[in-house]
């Protein structure tokens, strides 16, 4: 395996975003392989705490934006991979500014968009929010979870604080102020994240 070849056993793993879940499953499905787990900006554990994260986005776009974002969103399902390829890229650049509370000046990340792969994976990991499954995971876990949250990120911070501190045995939470969803780029908030980030790491 990747952490075999790569990194002294138990390790600790750090996901963001969707890799929060990633991160999530990888140890409840090999919990020898990981002694600790960071959570940083997850999305929802629940799906009944998913319905407000597009309105939220939403509400801070400007009219021609939002307009431009209900309409990509209306024409994603209906896209061949070329255009969605592109149309997934451009919703992207609107949703992240949104998603920001006071940003540093920085470089955007070009990466490659691949709509199929985004929506067979989208698909896959709604399945599992949905019927629950995700959260059972938590039963296997094994480790101490500690999950990183800004307090303007618009996946809502207690669709990550309330379910898992039910089902995990050793769970902390820490919400950032001043904060969105990439804790790094804030103004206000990046130093305080990689202080906590940094003792974290040490334990």
């Amino acid at each position: 395996s990747v952490l075999d070849d790569n990194a002294d056993l138990p390790v600790t793993l750090v996901g963001y975003s969707w890799g929060a879940w990633l991160s999530f499953i990888i140890a409840a499905r090999y919990p020898s392989l990981v002694k600790k787990l960071i959570l940083v900006s997850s999305g929802p554990f629940e799906a009944k705490y998913a319905g407000s994260i597009m309105k939220t986005r939403l509400d801070r776009l400007g009219d021609e934006e939002r307009k431009e974002v209900l309409s990509i969103t209306e024409a994603l399902n209906d896209l061949d991979n070329e255009k969605g390829n592109m149309t997934i890229g451009r919703f992207g650049q609107l949703i992240s500014k949104v998603d920001s509370f006071n940003p540093v000046p920085h470089k955007d990340e070009v990466l490659e968009v691949r709509y199929r792969i985004f929506k067979s994976v989208w698909n896959d990991a709604e399945k599992l929010r949905s019927s629950g499954r995700l959260l059972q995971l938590a039963e296997q876990i094994q480790c101490p979870v500690t999950a990183l949250h800004g307090d303007y990120d618009p996946h809502p911070a207690e669709g990550v604080e309330k379910p898992l501190s039910k089902r995990l045995n050793d769970f902390r939470f820490m919400l950032l102020k001043n904060c969105g969803h990439t804790p790094w780029i804030e103004r206000q908030a990046r130093d305080e994240f990689f202080r906590i980030l940094a003792e974290e790491l040490k334990t």
